[in-house]
């Protein structure tokens, strides 16, 4: 089978197309065919080593397909399920063994480009909007990257639990992907002060939360965007680390709070990945939830797909097709 494969870590020329052996499934596994497969932030922070892996590794993990095969003990999916998963490496790849546990059958009505799409950054959006801070109809929130995959649907889920968005975003072209997923104010940070504007639609009193995937050039701002006692949710950093700082800060600003959450601590247990995957499932396939998915790469154009997306000249989701 063709495979991204990573023997060391660094830029994305390290994404290798190898040849691999097709695996079989252990105990608890399931061997997944993929038809399409979720490129993510992530990943690029295993393929330079940010997060830590054993080398070699295939890379991604995030992926949709049919199971072909499953372990005597797998009893929850059979041959010919259409499934999809996040959380488990080894995505890039034609064939992938995912612990049955990790495993969401797709519903009719979405496509496996849809699943592979929605899975991480749908399930982010939602643990986002609903428990790292739960959003409550009126409040005011600050959505950085607004045209970025998780910005596009964590404005329609925040506008969907009823309250008004500002959002930042680059360009022209990205402001006008923000509205169109709701948003009601977009600020074009490259041209105004995202601090200053904030706090003018605010009437000085600042947001109850932002939300930051930027990480080392937005934090400090983020902060200044803050009422007494908000919330900074920093759950990325495609712009970099957030160097240390001395948390007298959050006391000097106004009592402020700040989580750093990962989407496994919040999909622990099997009930709750159930219930997160099939919100953001449920409202794909009724079309209240929007997906944009017009950026796809052949699998062994992995390299390519990672290089545009921390440049940032993709919006929405970028997804491998095998």
């Amino acid at each position: 089978m063709r495979a991204i494969q990573i023997q060391k870590t660094g830029g994305p020329e390290v994404l290798e197309l190898r040849e691999l052996p097709k695996p079989e499934p252990g105990a608890g596994q399931a061997l997944v065919r993929l038809e399409a497969i979720g490129v993510n932030f992530i990943d690029t922070y295993l393929r330079e080593g940010r997060y830590p892996a054993k080398l070699p590794f295939i890379a991604g993990q995030e992926g949709a397909g049919i199971v072909e095969a499953v372990a005597p003990d797998v009893t929850t999916f059979k041959a010919g399920d259409r499934v999809a998963w996040t959380g488990v490496l080894g995505a890039y790849t034609e064939y992938a063994l995912v612990p049955s546990s990790q495993l969401i059958a797709i519903p009719q009505g979405v496509t496996a480009r849809q699943a592979a799409a929605s899975m991480l950054q749908g399930m982010t959006a939602h643990y986002l909007s609903h428990s790292a801070h739960t959003i409550r109809r009126g409040e005011t929130v600050l959505i950085h990257a607004g045209a970025g995959g998780v910005g596009l649907l964590l404005i329609q889920m925040a506008k969907r639990a009823g309250a008004r968005v500002l959002t930042t975003v680059s360009t022209g072209e990205k402001a006008a992907l923000a509205r169109g997923a709701g948003a009601d104010e977009v600020i074009l940070y490259t041209k105004e002060d995202f601090v200053d504007r904030t706090r003018a639609l605010t009437n000085g009193e600042g947001v109850p939360v932002v939300y930051d995937s930027v990480g080392k050039t937005t934090f400090d701002g983020s902060l200044k965007c803050l009422r007494p006692r908000g919330m900074l949710v920093l759950y990325g950093g495609s712009s970099g680390a957030v160097p240390p700082f001395d948390l007298i800060q959050l006391s000097t600003l106004g009592s402020l709070f700040i989580t750093r959450p990962s989407l496994k601590d919040y999909t622990r247990t099997r009930a709750e990945l159930e219930m997160r995957a099939g919100d953001v499932l449920r409202w794909v396939a009724d079309g209240s939830l929007k997906l944009r998915t017009e950026h796809d790469y052949a699998l062994a154009d992995a390299a390519q797909a990672h290089r545009d997306l921390e440049a940032r000249k993709t919006t929405g989701k970028v997804l491998l097709i095998p």
